[in-house]
């Protein structure tokens, strides 16, 4: 079974930013439970449909699955909870792995969180000096919640 097993902070400065370009995204949510997430992601030119598990520490299963652009499109804009989530993703390379550091645009607009995944959950990171406090355990950060209780800079 594909596991997801990441963790995740606020950036706190632009320290991990170059010239490097980033990928736009805009997701929305069919479902959100205690069970399970179903969420659709159109990321640049691809588009996604996942199905996550509950949360159990720092990992929940993962299932994700290619799908065409036109019918994420008319997923998105049909089917998915609104707001939907749109940010910009960039892969930042540091201490050995590619950390994701998202920057939210529209009702979360300055709002910017870095993941990094691990292998395992006893994976030990070194963390950037650009990232800040640990939002790994605190729901309020998850995608599916920003849509319902949207942050902005703030807020963090």
């Amino acid at each position: 079974m594909p596991v997801e097993i990441e963790r995740k902070y606020l950036v706190t400065s632009d320290a991990w930013r170059e010239d490097m370009a980033g990928t736009p995204y805009r997701q929305g949510y069919m479902c959100v439970s205690e069970l399970a997430t179903v969420r659709v992601r159109q990321a640049g030119e691809r588009a996604f449909l996942t199905i996550k598990g509950a949360t159990a520490g720092l990992s929940r299963a993962e299932f994700e699955y290619e799908i065409p652009v036109p019918d994420a499109e008319i997923m998105l804009r049909d089917h998915c909870t609104k707001p939907l989530i749109e940010k910009t993703r960039y892969e930042v390379p540091f201490g050995g792995k590619i950390w994701t550091v998202d920057v939210f645009d529209a009702a979360n607009a300055g709002l910017i969180v870095a993941e990094v995944e691990l292998t395992h959950a006893d994976e030990q990171v070194q963390i950037p000096p650009w990232a800040g406090r640990e939002v790994t355990d605190d729901p309020r950060y998850r995608n599916s919640s920003l849509i319902s209780d949207p942050m902005n800079g703030s807020d963090q």
